[in-house]
């Protein structure tokens, strides 16, 4: 399968190569970007002081060494000495082979994760960096390479995944033929992991699988096992992962809550969620606790992770809300984000906060308008709305595009890409990581 990298709407060309069976990447020519803009005239210009007529020749010792800005993985170095400087240094096979192996893996864990791909078809051994203890240590200690955009859907029956990469502005396609040929839908991400629900015939099953490294494995069934609402949440500390599985997602509330723990293997039964009217069957996990919107009794409801328990929170919805998403943020932050207004003119996006010792409310932010009416052209259409990490992104179904929103910075931005443009794509917020573990 063709793993392709697309540009975003402000971002660069693209670029293809071919994913070998083993996860590997072919790269050529074509799949590296110029780092510096082109020079006109054709060849490089001659910075000798004997190159220039009429130039005044003056002592080596008096020369200024020049060291422009470094752009990508070129770096520039303008000299003033008799030699023409080349941008490209190539380091001799040998140094490379004679790098130690912790200041290998300690450089290889920098490079972003998609481009590793490219690396992999060095040479056998950094092929087999993946399942090299030592690399995923390095690559474990390092800074995430930052939030993606991962979508999720089936063309011809057959799994399509493509990411969008927040820091690099780019999408990367990653095959997902690994997976098995059974109806399933995407669940949710975290920690490097991505969660699939679906049916093997009659029988309802929940995978598990690492996108970057192509592991996967299907869960122990529940010990009620039907069609469940489920979110996924791992702990990179305790190199665990847990999946919570809550009422029906028919609309039974008679089904007991079940927790599976990588580390036991298994799934434990809790509470059963008290008899309410559910908004919606979003939810949102934050501060190891799972949220959920309810008309009656109106507020939230809320599942304590450490206590097996339900309880109701009574925060009121503001007024003339219209359709509302929970979106857990960071440092116990939970936001509520819908539409309001009773008429289609008057409609506006808006974005609030609850204050937990007051059990309201509060509003943050408003959609500026122009985006609001670029994102919804009709009053009744639809949209899906997720977020990590005070992230928060919309897409509606008739949109190729989305909307991000950085909470924090305050800022709106577009995103584009033929991956957001299939009617039947499911979209979650992924960070891409080689050491997140499927046990």
């Amino acid at each position: 399968m063709d793993c392709i990298e697309h540009s975003s709407e402000a971002g660069s060309g693209e670029c293809s190569g071919q994913l070998v069976e083993n996860g590997g990447f072919y790269g050529d020519g074509r799949c590296y970007k110029q780092a510096s803009p082109p020079r006109c005239g054709g060849g490089s210009r001659n910075t000798s002081p004997i190159g220039r007529a009429g130039s005044r020749n003056t002592s080596p010792s008096r020369q200024k060494v020049v060291k422009t800005k470094p752009r990508g993985l070129d770096e520039e170095t303008l000299a003033t000495f008799g030699k023409a400087v080349h941008a490209d240094v190539l380091m001799e096979d040998s140094i490379w082979a004679m790098l130690p192996e912790d200041l290998l893996h300690e450089i290889l864990a920098r490079v972003p994760p998609f481009l590793i791909f490219r690396l992999r078809s060095v040479c056998k051994r950094w092929n087999s960096l993946l399942q090299d203890s030592s690399f995923l240590k390095f690559h474990s200690s390092v800074p995430s390479h930052g939030p993606c955009l991962l979508t999720f859907w089936k063309n011809s029956q057959i799994p399509q995944c493509s990411v969008f990469s927040l820091p690099l502005k780019a999408w990367y396609r990653i095959p997902f033929t690994f997976l098995p040929q059974w109806a399933f839908w995407l669940v949710g991400s975290s920690g490097g992991l991505v969660c699939f629900s679906g049916h093997d015939g009659l029988t309802f099953k929940t995978l598990v699988c690492n996108p970057l490294t192509q592991a996967w494995r299907v869960l122990p069934s529940m010990h009620y096992n039907q069609q469940r609402q489920l979110i996924m949440v791992v702990d990179r500390m305790d190199r665990s992962f847990k999946v919570i599985a809550t009422s029906d997602i028919y609309g039974d509330k008679s089904l007991p809550t079940e927790v599976y723990d990588s580390k036991a293997d298994s799934w434990s039964v809790h509470q059963i969620m008290p008899a309410v009217n559910l908004c919606s069957s979003k939810m949102a996990y934050c501060d190891s606790r799972l949220y959920l919107e309810t008309l009656s009794p109106l507020g939230l409801m809320m599942y304590r992770l450490d206590t097996g328990c339900w309880e109701h929170i009574p925060a009121k919805f503001p007024r003339s809300l219209l359709d509302g998403y929970l979106v857990a943020g960071t440092q116990k932050r939970l936001f509520l984000v819908g539409r309001i207004g009773l008429y289609s003119t008057l409609q506006s996006m808006r974005i609030w906060e609850l204050d937990h010792a007051k059990i309201t409310w509060v509003e943050i932010n408003r959609m500026p308008p122009k985006y609001f009416r670029a994102l919804l052209r009709l009053s009744a259409e639809r949209f899906e709305c997720f977020g990590q990490d005070n992230l928060i992104c919309f897409t509606s179904w008739n949109q190729g595009k989305g909307l991000l929103f950085d909470v924090d910075k305050k800022i709106w931005s577009w995103i584009g890409g033929c991956a957001l443009q299939s009617y039947n794509n499911q979209v979650c917020f992924y960070k891409p990581r080689f050491d997140a573990s499927i046990y």
